[in-house]
């Protein structure tokens, strides 16, 4: 799949600061980090979790605990394709009930992948709120979800998609918004 990158939606400096908001945001919704976990969707939404918990235990000098989580089995797609899916490992090494779990990802969209990550969280148990916090939200919802943290909203075009590269995974930190052509 070709594409042509049409803007820079953040840099280095600029994902850092956004990393740095959000766990601010988070630490005053929350009221401190009692009772906080942080849990990040394979793959990029991982890292951007491990980030913020690093920033909060930063601030609030305590341990947050961390969790990964991969919702390949919760999809409602997975079934649409007739290869398997790669799985990947979800390790959540920590009890969610009674929890305010903060659930990352890169990138919303359509918010399927959040109901498939809500739907595998239930599975671990009772978590007394799980709240969404996103790098980016493009729009385009075919789903009511809503991210209760937001690094950034920007508007989009069917044909254009959001490309999170993260240093961990990619070798840099930025953000691109580019158009697909298919």
């Amino acid at each position: 799949m070709n594409f042509k990158t049409r803007s820079q939606l953040m840099d280095e400096t600029a994902l850092k600061r956004t990393i740095t908001r959000l766990a601010h945001e988070i630490i005053e919704r929350c009221k401190g980090t009692e009772n906080i976990a942080v849990i990040g969707i394979r793959t990029r939404g991982e890292f951007v979790a491990r980030r913020i918990a690093k920033k909060i235990e930063e601030v609030e000098n305590t341990t947050v605990p961390v969790g990964v989580l991969d919702t390949v089995m919760y999809r409602d797609d997975f079934r649409r394709t007739k290869a398997l899916p790669a799985m990947e490992i979800t390790d959540i090494p920590f009890s969610v009930d009674d929890k305010i779990l903060i659930l990352v990802d890169d990138v919303i969209y359509t918010g399927r992948t959040i109901r498939a990550a809500m739907d595998a969280l239930m599975d671990f148990g009772r978590p007394s709120a799980i709240q969404l916090a996103v790098l980016i939200d493009r729009g385009h919802r075919e789903l009511p979800i809503k991210a209760d943290y937001i690094g950034k909203s920007v508007p989009t075009a069917k044909n254009e998609e959001v490309r999170v590269q993260m240093r961990e995974v990619d070798g840099r930190d930025e953000i691109l918004l580019v158009e697909v052509a298919e």
